[in-house]
């Protein structure tokens, strides 16, 4: 047994899940702290984007969401345009299911599974005894949870003095909803299955936004690109993910 898996199983359940998610949270403040500057930019109040945050906590979705409010989009498109991008969470609970023990807080912790916490939680639950499992995700996701929304007010609070010291901040935080989706989308690439879907979304989103159906465009392209991936089976390529 190694140092970390003794010092894991010696510890409670929920010290074991903070320390296992430490290191996540050297990419959800950063991204954070962006989300904060880029709301408040787009005309959200300092306890807007803390709502925004503490609630819907979706990461790449509260960009879309900001971003579609901001720009005049009705409501219930940024609304529904932030569950489509949510919808893979139907995908991972399922997967974790097999090692979750029955517990009335399930529920209530789901809200805390991001892409980064399921990763981490889909490698360490089967490692678990099924009595240390809830605690171990109730400290991994709550100190994710809170590290997103303190940097979020972090970047909310701070915004006009950071924009203030650095102006080109201004020109640089625009980027970080594109450069968060290419960090999402690239790796999924190396699926043949995965590339044709992807294609096929960026293709129709291109045709609807030049044809003038950018809002509509959006929602009616990733049902394209979704129905290409459960409907088209690519030849799979040595070593490839799903």
């Amino acid at each position: 047994m190694s140092d970390h898996d003794l010092a894991t199983s010696t510890a409670p359940a929920w010290l074991g899940g903070v320390r296992d998610s430490l290191p996540l949270l050297s990419g959800y403040i950063p991204v954070a702290v962006s989300f904060g500057l880029v709301a408040t930019q787009a005309g959200f109040s300092s306890l807007e984007t803390l709502a925004i945050s503490a609630l819907i906590y979706a990461g790449a979705s509260q960009f879309v969401f900001v971003g579609m409010v901001a720009g005049g989009a009705p409501l219930w498109l940024a609304v529904a345009m932030t569950l489509l991008i949510n919808l893979r969470h139907v995908v991972y609970a399922p997967n974790l299911a097999p090692w979750l023990p029955p517990s009335r807080w399930w529920p209530w912790l789901m809200h805390g599974l991001t892409d980064q916490v399921f990763a981490l939680a889909h490698a360490r639950l089967p490692q678990l005894a099924e009595r240390q499992r809830v605690g171990w995700f109730c400290g991994a996701a709550l100190l994710a949870w809170l590290s997103w929304i303190a940097g979020s007010l972090l970047g909310a609070i701070a915004g006009e003095w950071l924009m203030a010291q650095w102006p080109l901040l201004g020109e640089v935080m625009p980027f970080a909803l594109p450069a968060l989706f290419l960090v999402l989308v690239v790796p999924r690439f190396t699926s043949p299955r995965w590339a044709l879907a992807l294609c096929v979304c960026i293709a129709a989103a291109l045709a609807f936004t030049l044809g003038g159906l950018a809002n509509v465009g959006i929602p009616l392209a990733a049902a394209l690109g979704g129905l290409c991936f459960f409907t088209l089976r690519a030849p799979r390529l040595p070593g490839a993910h799903r």
